[in-house]
């Protein structure tokens, strides 16, 4: 019996058709960066420009200069933490959330833009941002001190898996975009069927995150034995959750209700900027210096 798995021609209509805010529709045929005519929904129009040319999601690229510059503070914080355990693994994380907005001003921003260079801009948003969220789940294994923290093996590990992921997913997003090997050509008309980067892109970031706050509620209920941590990992879970509605349900209304003006895709990348600072703040308030050591191997526990 068919299912809708690997299908993306729905979430590309509801989240701004030409002007879609996922920065996979920009790889398939029916997108404006290969000139296509659209998947049917709401236009996100954003502001209008010279030469009939438009700014799609102005909203977006400013938060997501905000989302930037917030990022660069969390970055300097953490580096004054010396004695924080996962100092520099949690940077990594931060520094990939920085590459992933700076792609997102280029590719669902409505920067104008080459066709061909928005293409590749996706490419790497979406290698992106399944990179980051590996990393930030390796970042929930850093507390169980299974490797010392900080260390060449530890960021070695954490930078070589990340990379190969990224190049991984990144050359799919190549190949899909830019048809060098037509191997995925099927997935670019209908209805988008594509398996490896939905499963990619779509389900392995949902397994990442899931399994991080995991991880993290284990090691804050029962080996720190504390409670107050998890309001700040629950609040991180509920606005990224709040932020998934806006862009794959919530959208398509927005967009109606404001004739094109805006979307959900705005409101995605503001919860999302709060979700990651929320995940900041998590990390920073279990390597204060008062809390209890755990009864984990290596010797670099939280203290």
């Amino acid at each position: 019996m068919p299912t809708d798995y690997g299908n993306f021609a729905d979430f590309c209509r509801d989240s701004g058709n030409l002007w879609s805010t996922l920065p996979v529709c920009n790889l398939f045929s029916q997108s404006l960066a290969r000139n296509g005519p659209g998947w049917g929904g709401c236009d996100l129009t954003g502001i209008p420009l010279s030469r009939d040319r438009h700014l799609a999601n102005l909203g977006s690229i400013v938060i997501c200069g905000l989302a930037i510059l917030t990022t660069a503070f969390l970055l300097w914080r953490s580096e004054r933490k010396k004695a924080a355990v996962g100092r520099r693994e949690m940077q990594l994380f931060l520094l990939g959330y920085v590459l992933v907005e700076i792609c997102e001003i280029f590719t669902i921003g409505g920067f104008p833009l080459n066709n061909d260079a928005r293409r590749a801009f996706s490419a790497v948003h979406i290698a992106a941002i399944v990179a980051t969220l590996w990393v930030l789940m390796l970042n929930g294994f850093v507390g169980y001190q299974l490797l010392d923290d900080g260390t060449a093996v530890s960021i070695g590990l954490i930078i070589v898996s990340a990379v190969l992921l990224f190049v991984g997913t990144g050359y799919i997003a190549l190949d899909t975009a830019f048809s060098w090997t037509g191997y995925w050509d099927s997935t670019l008309t209908g209805t988008n069927r594509a398996y490896a980067l939905y499963t990619l892109y779509q389900l392995a970031p949902i397994i990442f995150l899931v399994v991080f706050f995991l991880l993290e509620a284990f090691l804050v209920l029962r080996i720190l034995g504390e409670r107050k941590p998890m309001m700040y990992l629950i609040g991180a879970a509920l606005l990224f959750a709040i932020g998934q509605i806006f862009q794959y349900v919530i959208s398509v209304h927005i967009c109606n209700g404001t004739s094109g003006k805006i979307n959900g895709g705005l409101f995605e990348t503001l919860f999302t900027l709060l979700a990651v600072v929320m995940i900041w703040v998590f990390w920073s308030s279990i390597t204060e210096d008062d809390w209890p050591m755990p009864t984990v191997a290596g010797s670099g526990a939280y203290q």
